[in-house]
């Protein structure tokens, strides 16, 4: 087979193996990218191609910033940040009609900005917000929707893993693409929160008004939310005024949140070993998968396939953004099967020339892809956080989850369809760096 026939046959055998065969992400772009780099060239060809990327991937300081921001946002998960922060929120919103659900995507988007992670932020919410929608008689499908959708915003939000790796990937700057997520995560979050009412309208018994706070009390409850607001000032703050580089940026926030939980009281010794435990596991399992990625991708830099689809793409008489809206229909498609993660690592590679090729801003098409991948994290079949949320609630059919999350798909649209639209929602803030 000649070099791009053998990239086609090469990318078709790593969807079957992760479809069909079970086959772990990093385990089948590694084998496959390294028995497909050697049938090109040759067998010392590829054992060099390994040595070498095996240094390159696990040498790079880059990759440092990865477990920062992991072990900030575990701290603030076993320091009990969530809670506080959700009782702040339900303090000022509570008390209106869908009020408590609103309140979830509130204290979903504040932890986002602290843990850049989509499972744990569905994992923590589920567990307050849940007991709290079922004691105030919340309708399932408000509930588990609500939560479902909220927790997405952990991969939007900047800080973010998910961000990280793209500009990893694509050798762009993660500052700029923190930056540039800020917007998109704020409108996101807004147009959950007008679905949430627009439900309440029209069926007013899923969201009833819990109890009404007093100002004081709203006063009272806001020292909850000013431990994340400190985080992401420093974090975010520091890198739009350069003061910070991402990696200074983790270290910062990591050791801003071992004190402010210390002070607090609510971390111990145990809490710690456990937040630095989680923190390895993830993020082990996150530079494995970017070690069969970039394994992978040398394989088809080598068949040339992701060169000449840009090329063949670029040269078709159909508009850029056509081309555009057909990417994103083939993340939405693939992130409906596939863990939103792996599919990035998988399809960079072959889409990101295409984009370049177009001479789209990188540090856009990153974040509207980001966007767009989130939405397989609450569509079946592989939707991570619509699992995760149903199996905090037994009690609330699989039927329900999915009806719940399904209100909230539109709004997903509406936020693609205005970053394409307007591409400065996305540029505004890096451009101003």
């Amino acid at each position: 087979m000649d070099p791009i026939t053998t990239g086609i046959v090469g990318t078709f055998l790593l969807l079957v193996s992760i479809f069909l065969f079970r086959i772990p992400v990093a385990f089948a772009m590694g084998i496959i990218g390294f028995g497909g780099f050697a049938y090109i060239l040759n067998w010392n060809a590829a054992t060099g191609m390994l040595g070498t990327e095996l240094w390159n991937v696990f040498s790079n300081y880059g990759l440092t910033v990865i477990p920062l921001f992991i072990l900030m946002g575990q701290i603030c998960f076993y320091s009990g940040v969530n809670e506080r922060l959700y009782k702040s929120a339900y303090a000022w919103m509570g008390q209106i009609r869908g009020g408590i659900a609103m309140t979830t995507v509130l204290a979903c988007a504040g932890f986002a900005a602290i843990c850049g992670s989509n499972s744990a932020t569905a994992a923590t919410m589920s567990t307050v917000a849940l007991p709290e929608m079922k004691k105030f008689k919340y309708n399932p499908i408000l509930s588990t929707g609500s939560v479902a959708a909220g927790a997405t915003l952990g991969v939007v939000i900047p800080p973010s893993v998910v961000l990280i790796i793209i500009g990893l990937q694509t050798s762009q700057s993660i500052a700029g693409l923190f930056v540039g997520g800020m917007i998109p995560g704020i409108l996101l979050t807004t147009l959950f929160l007008a679905t949430i009412w627009y439900l309440c309208q029209i069926h007013p018994d899923w969201g009833p008004a819990g109890p009404k706070t007093t100002f004081a009390e709203k006063l009272r409850s806001l020292p909850g939310s000013i431990e994340m607001v400190t985080l992401f000032i420093l974090v975010m703050g520091g890198l739009f005024m350069g003061f910070f580089t991402p990696t200074e940026a983790g270290a910062a926030g990591a050791a801003l949140a071992l004190l402010i939980a210390t002070i607090s009281g609510k971390m111990t010794l145990e809490k710690v070993r456990l937040a630095i435990s989680d923190t390895l596991k993830i993020s082990s399992m996150i530079m494995v998968i970017m070690l069969g990625a970039v394994i992978f991708g040398r394989f088809l830099a080598i068949s040339r396939l992701p060169f000449e689809a840009a090329t063949w793409v670029a040269g078709l008489p159909i508009p850029p953004v056509v081309i555009i809206i057909v990417i994103c229909l083939i993340y939405v498609i693939g992130g409906m099967v596939m863990d939103a993660l792996a599919l990035l690592l998988v399809t960079i590679p072959i889409f990101f020339p295409v984009v370049t090729a177009m001479n789209y801003d990188p540090i856009w098409f990153g974040v509207l892809i980001t966007v767009v991948t989130t939405l397989g994290a609450i569509t079946p079949p592989v939707g991570v956080n619509l699992f995760i949320v149903a199996s905090m609630a037994p009690d609330v059919s699989m039927t329900d989850a999915f009806k719940g999350v399904a209100y909230f798909v539109a709004a997903y649209v509406v936020c693609v369809a205005l970053l394409l639209m307007v591409p400065q929602l996305v540029t505004f803030l890096p451009n101003l760096m």
